[in-house]
């Protein structure tokens, strides 16, 4: 038996290039650098996005910064719920009457939180998914936000700048790898999903970008240390990365010989450096200064 194709809405539901021009000159809309702000403007690329992130639909999807909705409708087409996060006043005004404008059937299913993404620790539905072009100059702090405070977000993609993407999906030893890549991987199942070209945004911006898919991690990194204590080592150890961690962690263990010995007990070399360790050998050195090395 074959399986059915996956019903999605008439493309006219979605936004195209001049919708978007029409819609930022109705609102007196000009995308500004302040906030990375970004527009997708290219119905096959918010459905490729959809279909990379495999939202279901079963799934809350949590989208932040919606913009004028181009991905928030795709998403919404898909998924069972979507909540949308937007800090911009106007944008937050005008989304619910395009979602209502475009896909009338499903405008009880979306939902609305007009806020600062960083000072979000609620929303009126727990999310399953985290799926966003999130603005370039937050990307990092935005996700890392949203996974440590919504355990329920179990995949996550998001369309971040390319470099950034590199930085996130790194492996250690990779010349990119620092502290996004590790506070990811704390998280989640980390790897590249895909680039994106410039022409499907207005305006067009001067960098390529990356999709990144962070799947949660099913089991947590086994370790005694809290993700503070974990994070505060990563922290030091990458804020003088080309210094050994024996130097590097020195402040952060009170002396230079305090911090050999909580990584000789942590089983890892004093003259090594931060971008070749796994996130469990940072958590092995957190754990061992917690057990007084």
């Amino acid at each position: 038996m074959s399986t059915p194709e996956p019903v999605t809405a008439p493309e006219h539901s979605l936004l195209g290039p001049a919708d978007i021009r029409e819609l930022a000159a109705a609102l007196g809309v000009r995308p500004t650098k302040q906030r990375g702000q970004n527009f997708v403007i290219d119905a096959n690329t918010v459905r490729r996005i959809v279909r990379t992130a495999e939202v279901r639909p079963d799934d809350v999807v949590v989208e932040v910064g919606p913009g004028l909705g181009s991905l928030t409708l795709a998403l919404l087409d898909t998924a069972d719920r979507l909540v949308a996060v937007e800090i911009d006043d106007v944008l937050a005004g005008a989304l619910p009457a395009t979602v209502q404008a475009r896909m009338p059937q499903k405008a009880d299913r979306f939902h609305l939180v007009h806020s600062d993404a960083m000072l979000v620790t609620e929303l009126p539905a727990e999310p399953t998914a985290l799926v966003a072009n999130l603005p370039y100059n937050v990307a990092v702090p935005v996700l890392l936000h949203m996974l440590e405070h919504f355990p329920t977000i179990e995949r996550t993609l998001v369309m971040v700048q390319a470099e950034v993407a590199d930085r996130l999906a790194a492996k250690p030893g990779n010349k990119v790898y620092g502290v996004p890549s590790v506070k990811a991987n704390w998280y989640a199942e980390v790897k590249r999903a895909g680039s994106i070209g410039r022409n499907v945004f207005w305006p067009a911006p001067n960098v390529d970008s990356g999709l990144v898919s962070l799947v949660r991690r099913a089991e947590p990194v086994e370790t005694t240390a809290t993700r503070r204590e974990v994070f505060a080592v990563v922290d030091a150890a990458f804020a003088q990365r080309r210094k050994t961690l024996r130097a590097a962690l020195a402040g952060w263990a009170g002396s230079p010989a305090a911090a050999e010995a909580a990584l000789v007990a942590a089983g890892i070399s004093p003259q090594a450096r931060g971008e070749a360790l796994t996130v469990e050998e940072f958590a092995r050195i957190a754990e061992a200064k917690g057990a007084g090395a």
